[in-house]
């Protein structure tokens, strides 16, 4: 415990300094008073409230030396005050969308109830599906906020596209844009239909868009105005008109810029603490460049599991945080019980990069659980054996019998079968090349177990657990050590709102604590209450 000389006076006005750890925890966790850290018989000990005098200050009758001085500060204030504005929130908070559905509707109105924001996981499902849970979502809502995914699907850009066009008939007014390598049709389709002029000549952008990125490339297309090659290919098919493409020159391709760090699912990997300086340093960049009225908002995504992670993301200077991996061990979930139990086990280093179902001819990766499963492992094989060979008959007959037997468990012929029916169905085009190239048709088939194993997971298929793609980044094993002898240890106490408020609520702590060490007051661990508590609890707190 260190601290350097006073730099001022505090007067009481309630209750005496404590010095007794319980009692100091009760201090520095209320959030809404200001704290002072004061010299008591040469100790310190933290007190709410009363005078605070800073600069040289004479000794004055009932006053007592000021070592540390910090402000009240509750989660509201530690993001961008715009970007609450703009999404009508009370916290800087979003829960991003985990696909099939993961992201539930469950999870989406759970966050618009707690005024947080969250993104229905619309990617992998029918635009039938994503209908009914729009339909959902509106009517239970009603106007407050959410958004659903919108993915760049490279290899169904009809089903990209059909997913926008329902987005703009039911006027969602966010999107969660993920996995972009590049800009499409369909996203700025969707960015450009909701410009309209306001009686004053600025631009108003209806449909707003959160854009998931991790490389600075693609970061710099969602920070400029849509390219001209897209307004002119949707000009000539007549899906925006010469007025929006007019007026997107005034405005970004998004309004928020996640910056994706080490996430689950797609990911690139990045750490954090390099990539959300490098993408705030793109946006000034642009910004300056562009001259937009309003800068966009840059958040952070990937590791955000502990009140340290969150308070080191706004340290950072991101507007808001996005959490993934922890919110598919919580109740609301898409997933199942067996795989919120395996994601409570998992520690940091239970993960691992395996082949992506939606991009998986073009090697593109994504982040899985490697503990009690062996879908990695499976479906590297799969990709080996396409990279390998031309087709499926051309693949040796011992391989083809373990694929068979071990990952299909069936013929291929059966697979296949399968894999024509759901793709007349979803994109009839795949169909006209794999009729014409037996190395895509092996590949639409690989992909048919890449898919399903997700579903096995989300159904609880105990027979197919060994299958069972599960999307989950190091984060989920930093919360499970930080749950540890808490409520939260348990799955079946996990609610998104208990994980989001208690997040939030440490951070606050944390900042706190930091705030007081940078004035040279470096207290007690026990001092500061970052363990979970139950949402009553925080109730009081917040």
């Amino acid at each position: 415990m260190t601290h350097r000389p006073p730099v001022g006076l505090w007067r009481p006005d309630g209750p005496a300094p404590a010095a007794d750890p319980a009692a100091a925890a009760a201090v520095l966790g209320t959030l809404r008073a200001a704290v002072a850290v004061v010299e008591v018989k040469g100790e310190p000990a933290v007190a709410a409230g009363g005078l605070t005098i800073l600069g040289p200050v004479a000794d004055h009758p009932g006053g007592l030396p000021l070592l540390a001085h910090a402000g009240p500060l509750r989660p509201q204030y530690l993001g961008s005050p715009a970007f609450l504005a703009d999404h009508r929130l009370t916290y800087p908070y979003m829960t991003g969308a985990m696909a099939n559905g993961i992201g539930s509707c469950d999870i989406v109105e759970a966050m618009g109830r707690a005024g947080m924001l969250g993104s229905f996981g619309a990617a992998g499902l029918s635009v039938e599906r994503v209908t009914q849970a729009i339909d959902r979502l509106q009517a239970n809502l009603g106007d407050r906020p959410f958004a659903v995914n919108l993915i760049h699907s490279p290899n169904e850009p009809a089903h990209e596209m059909a997913v926008a066009d329902l987005l703009l008939r039911k006027q969602v007014r966010r999107v969660e844009a993920s996995a972009y390598l590049d800009l499409t049709p369909a996203i700025v389709r969707y960015r450009l239909a909701g410009l309209r002029r306001n009686p004053d000549g600025s631009v108003h952008a209806a449909n707003r868009v959160i854009a998931k990125v991790s490389r600075s490339e693609v970061a710099t297309r969602f920070l400029s105005p849509a390219p001209d090659r897209l307004l002119k290919e949707l000009l000539a098919a007549g899906q925006i008109t010469a007025e929006q493409a007019e007026l997107s020159k005034h405005v970004p391709m998004c309004d928020d810029l996640t910056a994706e760090a080490d996430s689950g699912g797609h990911t690139d990997n990045r750490p954090a603490i390099t990539l959300l300086p490098t993408l705030l340093a793109v946006r000034d960049r642009l910004q300056q460049q562009y001259g937009y009225p309003r800068p966009v908002r840059v958040g952070l995504a990937g590791g955000i599991a502990t009140p340290a992670s969150v308070s080191a993301a706004f340290a950072l200077g991101a507007s808001y945080v996005v959490t993934g991996s922890i919110n598919q061990a919580c109740r609301e979930s898409g997933s199942s019980d067996p795989v919120r139990a395996m994601l409570a086990q998992a520690d940091q280093a239970d993960v691992t990069m395996a082949p992506a179902a939606d991009m998986f001819e073009m090697g593109v990766k994504v982040q899985v659980l490697k503990r009690g499963t062996m879908f990695a492992m499976r479906a590297q094989k799969l990709y080996d054996l396409y990279r390998a060979y031309s087709g499926w008959e051309a693949i040796p007959a011992a391989d083809r019998v373990q694929v068979e037997k071990t990952l299909f468990r069936r013929g291929f012929d059966e697979v296949w079968a399968d894999t024509h029916a759901f793709f007349t169905r979803r994109d009839p085009t795949q169909l006209a090349r794999a009729d014409t190239d037996p190395r895509h048709k092996m590949a639409l088939a690989f992909r048919w177990y890449l898919g399903l194993s997700s579903r096995w997971a989300n159904a609880g298929e105990a027979d197919r657990q060994l299958d069972y793609q599960v999307w989950c980044g190091p984060a989920m094993g930093a919360f499970n050590e930080w749950a540890k002898g808490s409520p939260l240890e348990q799955p079946a106490n996990r609610t998104v709102t208990a994980v989001a408020l208690n997040l939030l609520y440490g951070a606050c702590v944390h900042t706190r604590r930091q705030t007081l060490r940078q004035q040279g007051v470096d207290l007690p661990d026990d001092w500061f209450p970052l363990r979970p508590m139950s949402e009553q609890e925080l109730a009081s707190l917040l």
